[in-house]
């Protein structure tokens, strides 16, 4: 009888126990999301979206240090922003000192990374939706591993002169490749395929321009081919080429976003931007 008794009161408080700890398992708080995540879309690979998981864009048309999207453009594409960019909560493989607050010429904040202003589409119904990306050729999903990115300016040379893709004088906006952080990338006209003939290795003269150095390519907006880009190696380091022509920086342009004066030194077509109309490098 004492033995049925003891089972029966070891058994109630195995009970109450299982009880008790079903409710401390809901009482538990669901984990706060991060202010900007990486999310798997599809496709599109890894991009940056909110803490509810919607997607995050890059206007290929900010070519400087400030948004253009101003007016009906803001209905279509609204403005990302949080508060301290300093304290933001990120996923792993984001770093805080990307990100930054700007003042738009509306007075709206507008929270950029690497430089680009982040932007939300109207289109994009749910978390996961990618209905924004490559819009225009000038709307693309933002990702923390462009290798490349596109920017639309009008081309002014180091001469103060404003030129044309042809690199005849004149207004035009021009679409071209930059790096990740939006610096303008040039080809030089004399090399070829797959070779450098201005980098000497004496710091002096490389100064002028510079070779864009990468350890890897990863990702490329979609409105370039991946396959069009490769790496050579020169004095030790690996430069990217698109469709042949290595890739420089200029000098002057100071390692900002958005200068362009290299297209006039020492006169307009010696060293170019590239873009999707650039020819492959001749053998």
């Amino acid at each position: 009888m004492k033995i049925f008794s003891i089972s029966r009161s070891l058994l109630v408080l195995g009970l109450l126990s299982m009880m008790i700890s079903c409710s401390d398992d809901d009482d538990k708080p669901e984990p706060v999301p991060n202010d900007v995540m990486l999310k798997e879309a599809g496709s599109s690979g890894k991009v940056l979206t909110d803490k509810a998981g919607k997607t995050l864009y890059f206007f290929t048309k900010d070519a400087g240090n400030t948004s253009v999207c101003t007016g009906t453009c803001l209905t279509k594409w609204p403005v990302f922003s949080v508060a301290n960019p300093a304290s933001i909560k990120l996923d792993a493989g984001l770093k805080a000192s990307d990100f930054a607050n700007i003042t738009r010429s509306d007075g709206v904040t507008q929270t950029t990374y690497k430089g680009w202003p982040l932007y939300y589409f109207q289109d994009d119904a749910v978390a996961g939706d990618v209905k924004g990306e490559g819009v225009g050729n000038i709307w693309y999903a933002a990702k923390a591993k462009y290798t490349v990115m596109l920017s639309n300016a009008q081309l002014v040379g180091n001469d103060g002169k404003s030129y044309k893709a042809d690199y005849t004088e004149g207004t035009a906006e021009t679409q071209f490749i930059v790096d990740s952080l939006g610096r303008t990338l040039y080809a030089f006209a004399r090399d070829s395929s797959m070779n450098n003939n201005w980098t000497t290795n004496d710091a002096t003269h490389d100064a002028t321009w510079p070779i864009y150095e990468v350890s890897s390519i990863e990702d490329v907006p979609s409105g370039l081919d991946k396959t069009h880009f490769g790496t050579i190696t020169v004095f030790g380091k690996k430069q990217l080429t698109y469709k042949g022509w290595p890739l420089y920086y200029f000098g002057l342009d100071a390692m900002t976003k958005g200068p362009t004066k290299g297209v006039s030194v020492p006169r307009p077509g010696v060293w170019p931007i590239v873009n999707k109309e650039s020819p492959n490098a001749p053998n």
